[in-house]
Formats: C-alpha cells, structure tokens, sequence
C-alpha cells in the first residue's frame, strides 16, 4: 500500500522548493530509510538509488507515492552519486544518506530560499544521533547537502566522497539528523575497508600538509586517545550518557583501525627497504 502524502501549499508555492529533488543512494538501509521519507513528503520526486539491497529497502522505498526507485551495482560513491544526478531532473539536489533525517527547522528554512540569491550549495550542520538520541557534538563535519546540479559533480575521497562544484556557498542554519539504526555489527564491519581507503588517501597525500585531524593520524600513536578524549570532553559526550561514551568508544575504535593501517603500510615499506625491494 502507498503512503499517502499531505503537501503544504504553501511550501509548494517558494519557487526553489519546488526545483528541489532529493536524492538518497541505499544498500540494505530498512532500518532508516522510512524515517528519511516521511520527511521528504514535501517534494514532488524523490530519487533512492539502490545498490540491490537484500533487506525491505525496495519495499520501503516503493510504499512512497512520491519515490522513484532506480538500482545500480556500487563501484564507488562518486560514481553512484553522480549517476544519480543524471537521474533528477530538477535544478536542485538535496543529497541525502537514507540515515538523515531532515528536521522541521531546516525544511523551513529550505522553503524559505529563492533560486536567485546567487548561490550555488548549501551546507548543513549534523546533531548526531544513537538510538534515537542527539548528542551535544560529534565529529560529523558540515556537509554540502543542497546544490545547483549543474553546478556540482562527485569526486572520490578516501573511503567517502565529496561535492565539487562551481560559484558561491552558504551555510544553513537548521540542523539535519544523523541517525543510523543499523545494527553494531553492521558498523563494525564497514570500518575496516573505511580504515584502508582511508589509510591510502592519507599515504597518497602524505607530502601535502593536510587538515590538523590528518597529520595527527600520520603520526598514528596519538590519533585514537586524542579521539576519546575530543569526543567526551570538548564535543561533550561526556554529558550524553552512555550514549556519548558509545559514540566516543566508536570513534575510537575508527581511529585505533586507522592507525593500525597506516602502521602497516609503515612496517611493509620498512621491510622492503631492508630487502632492497622497490614498491
């Protein structure tokens, strides 16, 4: 059965809203992906990009009026999303996880945008989320969500992806939610191939100064006891119950795997040189 949608008006009558298409790129995501859509009843179109999910995704996503379910098999992130734009066909993208919640604030405020304020992306804040609850801070960086999308394209970085695109940017004000229900086990087992992808962007740019966060990972001791305490006390999760110390021992344990990577590619090289082997 389809969910039946109850548009506002008066949303629909702000020009850019209405040239606004959601796109949310899914593997295996039933446990977020109902959560994600309620809160984009407002758009016309919704584009879920599926990368053959064995779980209810595609049940989910096709319960939605408003969805346009589309499947690729997953070669990269930037590849998937930039396949994805070609499946929109308004001038704005909301690039979303199927894990982000859209809030009420930040809907208002989107509807509140006009296509001539000469601005080509908009960046939003995260508030963090485990099992549901915000947390005070997290490491989550700004991300730019909103975007002309002939403007902007995808590029690889590291295990992740980015947005690359031409002319002015903004920050926005609301607040998206970050709110993954996936099992643990799920988690765990994606942070090993984040820590090698990872580990390679940081050796592959090691004769580039890079961010604070990255030349304390290249000296790989320090990098997971910095993220402990960064993340209880100057982030605050201290004050968030146990789920702050859950988040806190996550980035942790993200960062102790990192550090091993690298510290691996440091052992392998130090043998080779010893060998009078050239990599």
């Amino acid at each position: 059965m389809s969910v039946v949608h109850v548009r506002s008006e008066s949303l629909f009558n702000d020009a850019l809203l209405s040239e606004i298409t959601p796109l949310i790129l899914t593997f295996n995501e039933a446990p977020n992906l109902h959560r994600a859509l309620e809160k984009l009843a407002w758009a016309r179109e919704v584009v879920v990009l599926d990368s053959f999910s064995t779980d209810e995704t595609e049940r989910i996503a096709r319960g939605f009026a408003n969805v346009v379910f589309a499947q690729r098999r997953f070669d990269s992130f930037a590849e998937q999303c930039n396949f994805g734009l070609r499946q929109v066909h308004t001038d704005w993208v909301l690039s979303m996880d199927a894990d982000y919640v859209i809030t009420d604030e930040l809907e208002t405020e989107i509807a509140q945008l006009h296509s001539g304020a000469g601005i080509s992306a908009y960046f939003a804040r995260f508030r963090y989320c485990i099992a549901g609850r915000p947390l005070r801070g997290s490491l989550y960086p700004p991300r730019a969500v909103l975007f002309r999308k002939s403007l902007g394209r995808y590029v690889q970085d590291g295990h992740a992806h980015k947005l690359v695109f031409d002319g002015a940017s903004d920050l926005l004000r609301g607040y998206l939610l970050h709110d993954d229900r996936k099992p643990l086990a799920r988690w765990l087992e994606s942070q090993q191939s984040y820590a090698r992808h990872e580990a390679q962007k940081l050796m592959d740019h090691a004769s580039q100064p890079g961010s604070a966060a990255d030349r304390l990972r290249r000296w790989i001791w320090p990098a997971a006891p910095a993220a402990f305490v960064y993340t209880l006390l100057v982030k605050g999760c201290l004050f968030d119950g146990w789920p702050g110390w859950y988040y806190a021992l996550q980035r942790t344990y993200a960062e102790l795997l990192l550090s091993l990577e690298l510290l691996d590619v440091r052992l392998q090289d130090d043998d080779d040189r010893c060998h009078g082997n050239v990599r």
